[in-house]
């Protein structure tokens, strides 16, 4: 070692040496938080990734199904006091019990899958790993999917049959989605953008799919009486009550069982299920007497019966 290079490290420890070569940095220590994708936060954001989308879009769907509920019986949500608050302060109960639904099922899923996989060994995860490294078949996957969301949607304007709408998918999942699939596969942030939208399309297909649902069971209270445990779970309050006159406490309507849709603006809207008709009336002049929630009907009973002609 020459002097003028021992005098420069003594002077300088951190000084390079010219005559040396440049070297490649060494890599940065791999943590666990890299091997396991960021460890809980990484899960908890693949998970939020896919979750969130699918509710946002699923609620925004359900108060358009709620229009379409009250729209059967001839009045809108905000007419029955129903706005986005009170829809959601009502969801909250069934929120939580689909949270306790689903992640049992979740759980029971991911042990199905690994049990699966240890079965095979193994092969069932390399063959889910080829598969994700292979970008047209994950697009062609999501693109058949996002064509299939749209069967609720096209059922609400026209009847289809199963294998219109296999054909439909598969048409507007090539045409629409494929190559746009493709194209966001090619960048992290493309893959992300993907999986919201999948998810996004995936809640909205489930809400139109609900909206049938619902439509369904707010002409079988029309006609019967009787409302679903589907449309108590979103909110729909199956309550009845006797009205009576405020001032001298007597029965109206002959003392028949009224149906409460709601309240808005100081004023009641009641169904009247005998003569199949839906009314307004005061509150200042009506006290409810009698009330009930999910009252039983004996089989066989139809709204209208008071309104047929006598045989």
């Amino acid at each position: 070692m020459s002097e003028h290079t021992l005098t420069t490290e003594l002077q300088d420890p951190h000084a390079k040496d010219p005559h040396a070569k440049d070297l490649p940095a060494p890599a940065p220590a791999r943590t666990p938080e890299d091997d396991d994708g960021g460890g809980i936060l990484g899960i908890l954001e693949r998970i939020g990734s896919v979750v969130v989308p699918v509710g946002v879009a699923l609620y925004a769907v359900l108060y358009l199904g709620m229009e379409q509920v009250y729209w059967v019986f001839g009045i809108n949500p905000q007419q029955a006091g129903i706005d986005q608050s009170v829809l959601l302060g009502r969801l909250l109960g069934t929120l939580i019990l689909l949270l306790l639904s689903l992640i049992p099922a979740l759980c029971v899923l991911v042990g199905l899958g690994w049990l699966i996989d240890r079965a095979t060994r193994g092969g069932a995860g390399r063959l889910v790993g080829r598969l994700r490294e292979r970008p047209w078949v994950v697009a062609a996957l999501a693109a058949l999917w996002s064509g299939a969301t749209y069967w609720g949607l096209f059922n609400l304007v026209a009847d289809l049959t199963l294998g219109i709408m296999v054909a439909v998918a598969v048409g507007l999942g090539v045409l629409a989605f494929l190559v746009p699939f493709r194209l966001l596969r090619r960048r992290r942030v493309g893959r992300a953008g993907m999986k919201v939208l999948v998810a996004a399309l995936t809640g909205l297909g489930l809400g139109f799919v609900l909206i049938l649902s619902l439509i369904e069971g707010a002409v079988e209270v029309r006609d019967t009486g009787q409302a679903s445990d589907l449309l108590g779970y979103v909110g729909f309050q199956d309550q009845w009550a006797v009205l009576r006159d405020a001032e001298n406490d007597k029965p109206l309507y002959d003392g028949r069982w009224m149906m409460l849709l709601g309240e808005s603006d100081g004023t009641y809207v009641f169904y009247d299920c005998d003569k199949q008709e839906t009314f307004r009336r005061p509150m200042e002049t009506t006290n409810l007497g009698d009330l009930r929630l999910d009252p039983d009907r004996e089989p066989g009973f139809r709204c209208g019966t008071l309104a047929e002609p006598a045989g």
